[in-house]
């Protein structure tokens, strides 16, 4: 689904953002891109949807060179949220926010109908359809921009730091959604800093550092490698931090899902009860 080599991208002042990122996701993987600030994270998304075209080396999303298609082109396989969701909000309701991309994209209108109330329920939104989307909080903006983007149903999504502002509550059914989107073949991509959030999806795992990558694995093997972890600025999962601490007791350092970590103590307890 995204093919990428030799990748190279420097911004007009100078900066070297990505220096020769190679990488290869497979249709409906689930992969999460984690690293530091300033690590590369945003401006390798970017170039997924040809925001940003490379300075050298070669971008391909479903066969398709970046360089040889429009944003918008790509746009109808690659849906992406930003960060900052007010960089891509502008509607004066959620309603018309939701709707917009799909107006746009041609799509009939009993059919844009039905796909702004799919998204607006999915997202908790409906009550706030004729709201201005710049009266809400910051959380519920995200919420928007996302609804948005889902709306249209891409072969790709790309979330650029989907937690921020988000309780509990929303970042349980966002990883339920994610997980509904892997049945469906989705390609998800998230960029995040939120370490428990990646560690209760247990996607692959990308860790960046100074516009490189420096690991490619599954969560439960990347999240525990301390020596990775610390050239990538980022602390283990709580629950790993503890049986790292458990590890003289004979369990296993391999743990950042706290079912299994119940699974695991619970067996233990029946052991020494045997």
């Amino acid at each position: 689904m995204i093919e990428i080599k030799d990748v190279h991208f420097s911004y007009p002042n100078g900066v070297d953002a990505l220096r020769g990122v190679s990488l290869t996701v497979q249709d409906g993987e689930f992969i999460a891109i984690m690293g530091q600030n300033g690590a590369g994270k945003t401006t390798l998304v970017k170039h997924f949807n040809g925001l940003l075209k490379p300075t050298r080396g070669s971008v391909l999303i479903d066969g398709v060179d970046t360089r040889k298609a429009s944003v918008a082109t790509l746009s109808r396989k690659v849906g992406l949220v930003f960060q900052n969701a007010d960089h891509q909000l502008f509607s004066e309701t959620v309603e018309d926010e939701v709707a917009f991309a799909l107006k746009n994209f041609g799509f009939k209108e009993n059919t844009v109908k039905k796909r702004v109330t799919w998204a607006l329920n999915l997202l908790g939104l409906t009550q706030y359809k004729k709201i201005s989307p710049f009266m809400l909080s910051g959380g519920e903006r995200k919420r928007v921009a996302l609804a948005s983007v889902l709306a249209w149903n891409p072969k790709i999504l790309i979330l650029d730091e989907p937690t921020i502002g988000q309780d509990y509550q929303q970042k349980e059914k966002l990883r339920q959604f994610i997980l509904q989107m892997k049945t469906q073949r989705k390609t998800v991509i998230i960029v995040t800093h939120d370490v428990e959030f990646v560690a209760e999806c247990n996607p692959r795992v990308l860790l960046m550092r100074d516009g490189k990558i420096i690991t490619d694995g599954e969560a439960s093997k990347v999240l525990t490698n301390l020596e990775v972890l610390t050239e990538a600025s980022i602390v283990p999962p709580q629950i790993t931090q503890v049986f790292m601490q458990l590890s003289d007791l004979g369990m296993s350092k391999e743990v950042i899902d706290l079912y299994e970590a119940r699974e695991i103590l619970l067996n233990a307890l029946k052991g020494d009860a045997e």
